[in-house]
């Protein structure tokens, strides 16, 4: 799976991050891909993902031995040489400190001047019915006492073995997917989806939005971006601005008082969304306002239509998370969670002192799922609940294994969680395992092993709890990502494939779609019954956007960038595992989730959005 990304410039590197482990040389890669025809097994070699650096050759020089080619993904250096970082870079924006399992500040809550510091978790008693949250702090528990726990308690999954059996050692009770832009399931086989092939795929670049001004050597949180029918909207340094989906020109701008923390990746019918953000500009002074407000934005008129807070006694509740399920927002974090109207801004329900659990976060779309945690410190315990989104009562729960700390929602309908069970992936992805489950009865109906030096994917299950990225649900199947390995074209070609799981058996349906050599591929996410991808592209072409039937997984190219060297260069910067890709009605919108200072002794311009299409 992939790593998480080193610290921005202002921060010290954090353990789990990039390459093998310290005083361990890398081991070369293997030729090939892991075997699609049966469970997949560990393999040495190409387990260490590697970053793309941005300057690629006019052709492939010759690299040295046990490293791919020059122009092709390699492994950055722990603390990037002066000059170097920028969007999509080590150091830069979109790319957080830490590695999975590590004490790491939440996504869109990094320390140091510009960013909320860390919340503390509640200290949460034996387990006990209710949803609501509990009020109380602790301290965070260090990860081996999970793994002590899952070992200590008999539960352990082997995460090389894949025989598509149900897990019986976490219980489940209860009764109650690939989304769209906005949320819609796929429609299961193939076809039905809504982006059609131009008569020639090639696209020019629509437009360029520059990098935002950030001062005081400090980073930014810009996370977010949406398209609709009328916009294209992107989050800027404290700021949501509304562009012309092909033009580029500024429709509007929505101020706020201090940098955005989360955004919905969901949008209503009528698009609208939401966000939180600190209710102020950090200083050095006062490095964080904490993430304590949440807005809804409608899209279209480019307008706040309200911001709120919860409280837990008479604090405000920091929220780590944001979703959105029909016409509610729902908010979580460590003091627990609550939910708005989107139309009206009541609140639908709120944190509890008295509760004995806590909702540590949502996952949106077509359901509203929460992730609770429930008992103490040393007997932690999380249910995945599917939830009615305008009350907040439990339609069906399934509970995890005792000991698995965290967890992620890949989808709510069908339902997917993944998770990193015993901290087994190894290389900071947040996930070893993939739990499928019947969102009306509570119960497993599969789990697939994802073991991480073969597929390459990401969760951050620590503070987005439904922050995934690299993968999509649809069709009744999961779309995943082998890591890169040497590519039969030789010229140390790098490439991969996406394979795909069926959510039912847990087991490999022999479907598979090839990158082509020097190409990566991504899932972006379902098109109706067709899977859209994106080849991330070798150093001499443009990348695509290509859609993958569903049923016979024959690709389709839907959009194909310059190959000029500018241009790629900016679009190579923008890693999918870091930036935010979105394909809608024929265009490809590239952004950053972070803005950096820009250091004195880089000319390189820099960009917060770039645009492809074929208008």
């Amino acid at each position: 799976m992939t790593q998480p990304p080193p610290p921005p410039p202002n921060q010290p590197p954090q353990g789990g991050g990039f390459g093998p482990p310290q005083n361990q040389p890398p081991q070369p890669p293997q030729t090939g891909g892991p075997d699609l025809g049966k469970a997949p097994q560990p393999q040495p070699g190409y387990g260490y993902p590697q970053a793309p650096q941005n300057q690629p050759p006019a052709a492939p020089p010759q690299p040295p031995p046990a490293q791919p080619g020059y122009g092709y993904p390699q492994g950055p250096p722990q603390t990037p040489p002066p000059g170097t970082p920028g969007y999509g870079q080590p150091g830069a924006y979109g790319q957080q400190p830490g590695g999975y399992g590590h004490p790491t500040p939440p996504y869109g809550q990094q320390p140091g001047y510009g960013y909320p510091q860390q919340p503390t978790m509640p200290m949460q008693p034996q387990p006990g019915g209710g949803r609501k949250t509990n009020a109380q702090l602790a301290i965070i528990v260090a990860a081996v006492v999970a793994i002590a726990l899952i070992v200590g308690g008999g539960v352990w999954y082997a995460s090389g073995k894949d025989d598509g059996k149900k897990d019986d050692t976490a219980n489940s009770s209860g009764g109650t997917g690939g989304t769209d832009p906005k949320g819609g399931s796929g429609t299961g086989g193939s076809g039905g989806g809504k982006e059609k092939a131009p008569s020639d795929p090639s696209s020019k670049v629509l437009f360029q939005v520059p990098a935002p001004e950030v001062k005081n050597d400090s980073s930014v949180v810009v996370s977010g971006s949406w398209a609709t029918d009328k916009v294209y909207a992107k989050s800027g340094v404290a700021e949501i601005v509304g562009y012309d989906p092909v033009k580029g020109t500024k429709q509007w701008t929505i101020d706020l008082p201090g940098p955005v923390c989360q955004a919905s990746r969901h949008i209503t019918e009528d698009n609208r969304t939401a966000v939180t953000f600190q209710p102020a500009m950090p200083t050095k002074a006062d490095p964080s306002h904490g993430c304590s407000q949440v807005a809804a934005i409608d899209l279209d008129a480019g307008k706040k239509l309200w911001t709120k807070t919860l409280k837990t006694g008479d604090q405000l509740v920091n929220f780590d998370n944001v979703t959105l399920s029909g016409s509610t927002v729902a908010v979580g974090g460590t003091s627990g969670g609550g939910a708005f109207d989107i139309a009206s801004g009541k609140t639908l329900w709120s944190p509890k002192p008295t509760d004995s659990c806590y909702d540590a976060g949502y996952g949106g779309g077509e359901k509203l799922v929460a992730l609770r945690k429930c008992g103490s410190y040393d007997n932690r315990q999380l249910h995945i609940q599917t939830i009615d989104p305008k009350s907040g009562k439990v339609i069906s729960e399934y509970k995890m294994a005792a000991g698995i700390e965290y967890a992620s929602i890949v989808s709510t309908e069908p339902l997917v969680v993944a998770s990193d069970v015993g901290d087994s992936a190894g290389d900071g992805s947040g996930i070893s395992d993939f739990f499928s489950i019947d969102n009306k009865t509570g119960k497993l109906r599969a789990r697939i092993s994802a073991p991480g030096e073969q597929f390459a994917a990401k969760c951050d299950g620590i503070s987005r709890i439904d922050h995934c990225l690299m993968l999509a649900v649809g069709n009744d199947r999961l779309y995943i990502p082998t890591e890169e390995h040497d590519s039969s074209g030789g010229n140390y070609s790098r490439t991969n494939e996406i394979v795909a799981f069926d959510l039912a058996t847990g087991k490999q349906t022999g479907q598979r779609a090839d990158a082509g050599d020097g190409y990566t591929i991504t899932p972006l996410r379902m098109d109706g019954g067709n899977l859209l991808a994106y080849k991330r592209p070798p150093y001499d072409k443009g990348g695509q956007v290509v859609s993958i039937d569903g049923g016979s997984f024959k690709q389709t190219v839907l959009l194909e960038n310059p190959a000029t060297e500018s241009v790629r260069d900016v679009e190579t910067s923008l890693l999918p595992e870091y930036a935010e890709l979105l394909f809608s009605q024929g265009r490809f919108y590239m952004s950053a989730v972070y803005a950096s200072e820009r250091r004195p002794s880089s000319d390189e311009k820099e960009y917060l959005v770039i645009a492809f299409g074929t208008d």
